[in-house]
């Protein structure tokens, strides 16, 4: 007899195929206008949204089930200031010196630079630790597995989530990141991975002329 507990699927409900298809187009449909913006309005967001965002992202299948992950919600001024300072910092010697030219000119339609205002103007900014172990009360660690990998799949319900309210958001990755972990008092054992600026778009915010690749381009069926 198995040593560990199993318990019945306590919310799944099968749904009709034709009203599954309409949810899946429905959310199609949401989810299709989801851009990332650079441009944020100063007006301040509902602290419950961020709240049940985080917690949908705290959802996500995940290595083992160690939740490999913490979040941290900035709102505190000087904070973001300090933030948007040392990120610019390295993205100075990136767009300077560290960038190839193709990468530069990949960039170049998306109109980015250095100067990251969005850091400070949000309304908030989450930044994401991956967590390579647990520390238990009794000071013994727990490892943590497919870390990468868990703490993308729950930044991307996060994102998700963030949109489906009606807020929008912008992922940045300023390299090298450690400075976030002194900045915001995180452990050794944690690694920044990705700062995600939130908030209301500005009023007459432009985004880069783009597409999306098909479903031909992007899948393949056998």
């Amino acid at each position: 007899m198995s040593k560990y507990q199993f318990i019945p699927h306590p919310a799944y409900v099968k749904i009709d195929e034709s009203k599954m298809i309409q949810k899946s187009i429905s959310f199609y449909s949401i989810m299709k206008h989801r851009r990332t913006i650079r441009d944020f309005s100063t007006d301040p967001i509902p602290a419950k949204v961020i709240e049940n965002a985080l917690m949908t992202a705290g959802t996500a299948p995940n290595g083992a089930n160690m939740q490999p992950w913490h979040f941290v919600v900035v709102q505190d001024p000087k904070l973001k200031k300090l933030i948007r300072a040392e990120a610019e910092k390295v993205e100075k010697q990136f767009y300077e010196s560290k960038a190839p030219e193709y990468w530069l000119d990949a960039l170049a339609p998306l109109g980015t630079d250095s100067n990251k205002e969005f850091l400070e103007k949000a309304p908030a900014l989450i930044v994401i630790f991956t967590q390579k172990h647990t520390i238990l009360p009794d000071e013994k660690i727990k490892q943590h597995y497919y870390i990468h990998e868990s703490v993308g799949i729950a930044t991307g319900m996060l994102i998700t989530a963030i949109h489906n309210a009606g807020l929008a958001s912008l992922t940045h990755t300023p390299k090298p990141m450690l400075f976030l972990r002194e900045l915001l008092e995180r452990p050794k054992h944690e690694t920044p991975f990705l700062i995600l600026a939130v908030g209301y778009p500005a009023k007459n915010v432009q985004v880069p002329k783009i597409s999306k690749k098909s479903l031909k381009e992007i899948a393949t069926f056998k």
